[in-house]
């Protein structure tokens, strides 16, 4: 392990030595598009909307949107994915597709099943490997690199189903690994082949001792929960007692923001926090520059992007995409532009949505900020209030009241003739509810104008339940939604709400 972390801490080193390269991202971007409909020209797909015509157009983007749709999940998997669950061919990608990622299904009632190719897998670990080389700009001893990395995710004993192998993202890329990350990969075969997500934990637990661990990656809330068994198991202050080298924290899924507070009582010293921006569709970013605060696309590693502005035009009061919408290329994008993403991938997603709302940071360096999910949102009355605006307001609300809110989720409701807003804030921390629904609202017309002027006319009131932390968990389990990717929705619509109030009553019964 020494020898491999010292080869590795001389990569990352020659990488920080050599120039930076200023490159074209709109070239890198069609030359990716023409490489997957090149790799995509004889399958059904390819066929269907003649890829073999588009090659040949001298404007190769706007060519390829006016000829392919747009997809969401249902749209694409009706017609075309389905046929590859069931062992068919060449249906979007060439040859068959051995896994499909179980996604952790926050914006519908149950899980997708996403295709994930050989392509993808390796296209996974380039840019895995471009995140660790990011390394490059933190001043990180050798030793750094030669200790452990901790991957809590979803199971590597996958569940096959005669034609296919499905699983999380996390546990079908960590059965991928290149040999040589097995030295440093824990919690090793053993323990990442467990299905049972609370057996998996207390096995990490049980072991935690005897690693040193210098990395840590995974979904805020189970990481958290991760370090506040281990020190109490091991009756110790903080996570440093037990991992004294624990530097760096690689975090996705949700934002770290209304987590921070808790995380930095568990710890002795600050971690340096990396964003990561995996998705069962694929690596979009990630972050490389301690100076910034967006994360860099993966622009040129087979998913070319299209960013449809969110709003009225492009989307209905569902969040749902209308028929017609405009798409942008990376060439013309906006700083501070709500987008949805499109992608088109070496997994054979073509113009698919994935479901997510980011911005730009950064044109120039093609860096970007996740603010929410396309139906994560709320905008009874014209509020307009994203999941970026509460994320931020839950971690004010937090600081100023010197509390732990470690999950929260909000509702749209009739109240009166008019509209309100319900909060369920999870808190195992004592606090006036009355005092925290002030200090939320206050927060919410300071970080956004449309909530402001609402707040005066349509919305005629906030309504805040607290609730132990342990309900939001035992909803999810119940649901059967405790693992690594599984994240509680931030806002409540349908399905959902109808079940999280019926679970409700049930427990106060």
């Amino acid at each position: 392990m020494a020898i491999l972390g010292s080869i590795l801490k001389q990569a990352i080193g020659l990488r920080k030595a050599m120039p930076r390269i200023s490159k074209n991202a709109y070239k890198i971007q069609t030359r990716t598009l023409r490489r997957l409909l090149s790799r995509a020209e004889y399958t059904a797909f390819g066929e269907q909307y003649n890829f073999s015509k588009l090659l040949n157009e001298k404007d190769l983007v706007h060519a390829f949107q006016n000829a392919v749709p747009t997809h969401d999940y249902n749209k694409i998997f009706r017609r075309w994915w389905y046929r590859s669950l069931n062992g068919e061919p060449f249906i979007c990608w060439p040859g068959k597709v051995k896994y499909f990622a179980l996604s952790s299904g926050t914006s519908e009632a149950s899980s997708k099943q996403i295709p994930v190719t050989k392509d993808m897998i390796r296209a996974i670990r380039r840019a895995s490997m471009k995140q660790i080389l990011a390394q490059s700009h933190y001043n990180l001893p050798q030793e750094h690199f030669e200790r452990g990395i901790l991957m809590l995710g979803g199971s590597t004993h996958l569940n096959f189903n005669g034609t296919y192998f499905e699983g999380d993202l996390s546990g079908i890329t960590a059965s991928n690994l290149p040999f040589w990350f097995q030295h440093f990969y824990k919690p090793g075969r053993r323990i990442s082949r467990e299905r049972d997500w609370t057996a998996k934990l207390d096995d990490i637990v049980q072991n935690a001792k005897n690693w040193d661990i210098s990395t840590i990656c995974g979904v805020p809330a189970w990481i958290q929960i991760l370090f506040e068994r281990i020190i109490e198991h091991y009756n110790v202050k903080t996570i440093h007692d037990i991992w004294p080298n624990l530097t760096i924290y690689v975090h996705g899924g949700v934002a770290l923001a209304p987590y921070k507070s808790g995380f930095d009582k568990l710890v002795a010293r600050p971690l340096i926090y990396m964003e990561t921006y995996l998705a069962s569709e694929g690596f979009i970013a990630y972050h490389d520059n301690p100076n910034s605060e967006g994360m860099r696309m993966v622009i040129g590693n087979g998913i070319f992007f299209e960013f449809v502005p969110f709003n009225e035009n492009n989307f209905g009061a569902d969040g749902n995409l209308k028929e017609h919408v405009e798409a942008f290329s990376i060439a013309d994008v906006q700083e501070g532009v709500e987008y949805a993403l499109l992608m088109s991938t070496c997994s054979g997603a073509w113009r698919y949505l994935i479901g997510d709302t980011i911005k730009f940071t950064s044109v120039e360096r093609q860096e970007i900020i996740i603010t929410g999910r396309t139906k994560h949102f709320l905008s009874l009355c014209g509020e307009h209030l994203s999941q970026d605006n509460m994320n931020r307001a839950i971690e004010l609300v937090a600081n100023e009241l010197i509390i732990d809110i470690k999950e929260f989720s909000v509702v749209g409701i009739p109240y009166s003739s008019l509209f309100a807003h319900k909060w369920y804030i999870g808190t195992d921390d004592v606090v006036d509810a009355t005092v925290l629904k002030e200090k939320l609202d206050e927060h919410l017309k300071t970080l956004n104008d449309d909530y402001r002027v609402e707040r005066i006319a349509a919305l005629k009131e906030v309504l805040v339940e607290i609730l132990p932390t342990s309900v939001f968990y035992a909803w999810m389990e119940q649901k059967g939604k405790m693992g690594a990717q599984n994240k509680f929705p931030r806002v409540m619509k349908n399905k959902h709400l109808a079940e999280w109030e019926l679970f409700l009553k049930d427990r106060k019964k």
